[in-house]
């Protein structure tokens, strides 16, 4: 059964994931079409059956900026960075029992540091400490890698699950490379990161 739907502009450039619920309504109001459907599970009300729409497309092309600037939340930012602290290059499953992913600003907020992609990364909660509200470079911890606001598709798409039809929509429109990056954060986000550090 499909989780959501695939929203494409006019353009067929993937959009997002909306619930089943508001592509129906898109579609019932002319605002989109249906691309692919799920035909064997249609969804019905009182007077009328409609496909299960796995992928739809708006009916009229909305701008969409590029740069997709969205506030810094740890599910994004642990997505943009492999569930990998930073500092000592672990992962969430290889912390020990009392320790956990966090947000470090690598010039600390109370040295002037501000809470934007290009400060933060993620720290494991013992390189988060012993950094404290030092600057990396005065205790000689540098990230793995420098800290970038993701593009928005890696936004849009993190800790989301794509079914095989609206995953080819993905592939097509940027490239297998940003499928596999986005199969990755998937996979990542499934195995590796308890619900309660979702919560940025």
């Amino acid at each position: 059964m499909i989780a959501g739907c695939l929203a494409l502009n006019a353009s067929y450039e993937p959009l997002t994931m909306v619930p089943l619920r508001r592509a129906l309504r898109l579609v019932i109001d002319g605002k989109a079409e249906i691309v692919e459907s799920e035909n064997e599970r249609p969804v019905r009300s009182e007077r009328a059956a409609f496909p299960r729409p796995a992928v739809i497309r708006l009916t009229r092309f909305v701008h969409v900026p590029r740069r997709f600037r969205r506030q810094v939340t740890n599910t994004f930012l642990f997505a943009r960075d492999d569930y990998q602290c930073q500092y000592c290059g672990r992962g969430n499953s290889e912390l020990k029992p009392r320790e956990s992913l966090t947000r470090d600003h690598l010039i600390p907020m109370s040295r002037g540091g501000v809470n934007e992609w290009s400060n933060v990364v993620t720290a494991c909660s013992s390189c988060n400490t012993r950094k404290a509200n030092r600057l990396p470079e005065e205790i000689g911890m540098h990230p793995l890698h420098k800290p970038i606001e993701p593009h928005f598709v890696h936004l849009s798409w993190a800790v989301r699950r794509l079914t095989p039809i609206q995953a080819q929509y993905i592939r097509v429109f940027y490239g297998e490379a940003t499928l596999r990056q986005l199969e990755k954060i998937e996979r990542a986000g499934r195995s590796d990161v308890p619900s309660e550090a979702l919560h940025g």
